[in-house]
């Protein structure tokens, strides 16, 4: 059986990322042609976005996805993009049994769709749609701790085959991307964010897991970039599956209208040779 890759968190980022990738789009398309080269094509995504969420963890079982445009206002060609990806109904079982175990509530519906969240960077990273996918929605208001000890509960299916991918973002604060009309992609980072970035990049490499859980307190500038953290909390599950102890890496950096951080991190034992596979490509 082939085996999946670290787990990872994805910053997705504007929806506009689907159609204006930049830097991050070129990351994303490097990605999957590593992941494969290193661990074989996983056989199911279990993903955990920042736009599907519930009172308690909902797994998402349709047989056959729909792409949820799940914005506005945005130009027409982004409604016009497809990423109907079969589903996973075969896998939420095991995910389930792992949860339960784990002393965790966990539903499951039929329900199909995959929000923006999703499919935006999944389009790049396998542009054909032909992995299958199960969302897991999740409580906004479980805390870092709670939903690191979720993602641990989901670490087994890493050698099953299966990438457990949070997709959100490691900065989130649209007031300011809006405050004075939408900014150039390329505008200059503000200081505030970089600041964070850099914080979180160095607590993440040295595993240093309760400051992270408490980053509202300890970061700087937390709460100027998550005025909300349902955006930055899929990180901390994906960060979980790769063990208690493991780092995050960040496999990649980047950034949009100067404060909205597209960066991605791996986590587990795995991180590493992912890296390195992502910079051979």
């Amino acid at each position: 059986m082939n085996k999946s890759t670290a787990p990872l968190f994805l910053s997705h980022g504007s929806p506009m990322t689907a159609i204006e990738p930049g830097a991050a789009g070129a990351f994303w398309q490097r990605l999957g042609p590593a992941i494969e080269a290193g661990g074989g094509r996983p056989r199911a995504i279990l993903v955990v976005s920042a736009h599907s969420l519930a009172r308690e963890p909902l797994l998402m079982a349709a047989a056959q996805h729909t792409t949820v445009h799940d914005f506005s206002g945005f130009p027409e060609p982004l409604y016009r993009l497809r990423y109907d990806a079969p589903g996973a109904p075969e896998l939420a079982p095991r995910v389930a049994a792992l949860l339960q175990a784990a002393g965790l509530p966990v539903h499951s519906n039929l329900e199909p769709g995959l929000d923006h969240g999703i499919w935006a960077p999944l389009r790049f990273v396998w542009p054909d749609a032909d992995i299958p996918v199960l969302p897991l929605a999740f409580p906004p208001d479980w805390s870092p701790a709670k939903l690191f000890a979720l993602g641990q509960a989901l670490a087994p299916l890493a050698d099953e085959g299966v990438l457990v991918l949070g997709s959100g973002s490691l900065t989130h604060n649209l007031r300011l991307v809006f405050a004075a009309g939408r900014p150039p992609l390329d505008a200059p980072e503000i200081p505030e964010c970089a600041a964070f970035r850099r914080w979180f990049a160095e607590r993440a490499a040295a595993a240093d897991w309760p400051a992270l859980f408490d980053y509202r307190a300890q970061a700087p500038y937390a709460v100027l970039m998550h005025p909300t953290d349902e955006h930055l909390l899929p990180f901390f599950v994906a960060a979980g599956a790769g063990g208690a102890t493991a780092a995050g890496r960040a496999v990649h950096q980047s950034l949009t209208y100067g404060c909205l951080a597209m960066d991605a991190y791996a986590f587990g034992e795995r991180a590493g040779a992912l890296a390195e596979a992502v910079a051979r490509v």
